[in-house]
């Protein structure tokens, strides 16, 4: 018993110990972009994008990064982006008309592969696996607006609302740094899942719509990230309110997919508004907002503040632990785990 008890406590200041000596390594910050848009390739390769028509890019880690402004595009805000490679990615302009472009060639030069001028026509996030890739936007008609390709985004269908039959109701849309509200699982031409915000917040997925218990009632509350653990066996939600982004309650969701999406872990608090969530393994998690950085080791049971420098999107190398962040004032950073 008492070895039992020592190593417990050796565990737990183990524990607080890794959660202290996070830190988080700005590798650029200081110009007036607004970075919503991040994609990680592998551990040297990532993209980012911005308003100002603005892309970043670098194949070494973020040693150097190459900003770019794309041609024609220099008042556009380009909330998401997909990188494929070091030379192949796909950027998408949110509002009338809402566009998406396509480069082949490192970001030297951007094709228009999709554009529509309709009226009310908001593009809010996008997600791929493999060639496959879907995009959705902003309600029209109380009807959610959804896009999708089979061929690496070189074309888009507008899918209809008889096949998906997404209705939304009064005051609700979505939030989206960088597709982090939207899943896509190729299984299943309708195989995907996202999460929405506003007066309502809710999950839509292939199963059905489940509300949320996270912050609603306003324009700027309710869920903007969703991630699933690596058994695809359970679901984080993570939002809040963004205009009063330290506020705690209510924001962060766990459900359980396995059993009719059914929440745990209710007593979860992050420290604050959160727009990205990314996991690091099947107990770890690290999300981010306006107001800082959390950080679980516990499946969300405790989290942990390792930065109040604020940041829209969190991304981690599908490859390791090394996780990088994009955000306000062309920030860029990198945490190592």
């Amino acid at each position: 018993m008492r070895y039992l008890k020592y190593s417990l406590i050796f565990f737990l200041l183990f524990s607080c110990s890794v959660l202290q000596s996070q830190e988080i390594k700005i590798l650029s910050e200081g110009n007036k972009i607004s970075l919503r848009g991040l994609s990680v390739v592998n551990d040297d390769i990532f993209w980012a994008s911005g308003s100002n028509g603005t892309v970043a890019r670098s194949t070494d880690g973020g040693i150097h990064i190459q900003w770019m402004k794309v041609a024609g595009y220099e008042k556009r805000d380009f909330r998401d982006i997909e990188a494929f490679d070091s030379l192949t990615a796909i950027i998408m302009a949110v509002a009338e008309p809402g566009i998406i472009l396509k480069t082949s060639d490192g970001g030297k030069s951007w094709r228009k592969v999709f554009e529509d001028t309709a009226t009310g026509i908001f593009l809010d996030a996008m997600d791929f696996k493999g060639n496959h890739g879907i995009v959705v936007g902003d309600p029209i008609n109380q009807h959610a607006y959804i896009l999708t390709t089979s061929d690496q985004g070189e074309t888009w269908i507008k899918q209809s609302e008889r096949k998906f039959n997404i209705s939304m109701r009064k005051n609700e849309a979505f939030f989206a740094a960088s597709g982090s509200n939207i899943l896509l699982d190729v299984k299943s031409s309708r195989d995907f899942m996202f999460v929405s915000g506003g007066v309502h917040t809710a999950l839509y997925h292939s199963k059905g719509i489940t509300d949320l218990a996270l912050q609603s009632g306003a324009s700027t509350t309710g869920a903007n990230g969703v991630a699933v653990d690596p058994s695809q066996k359970y679901l984080v939600v993570v939002g809040g309110d963004f205009a009063h982004d330290k506020r705690t309650d209510s924001t962060v969701v766990f459900l359980d997919m396995k059993n009719k999406y059914q929440p745990f872990n209710l007593e979860s608090k992050l420290n604050g508004y959160r727009s990205g969530v990314t996991w690091v393994d099947d107990q770890t998690m690290v999300a981010c907002g306006t107001s800082g950085v959390d950080i679980t080791n516990d499946m969300g049971k405790s989290w942990q503040l390792i930065s109040a420098t604020g940041f829209h999107v969190v991304k981690k190398s599908p490859l390791s632990t090394f996780i990088y962040f994009a955000g306000p004032n062309g920030r860029i950073g990198k945490l190592i785990y």
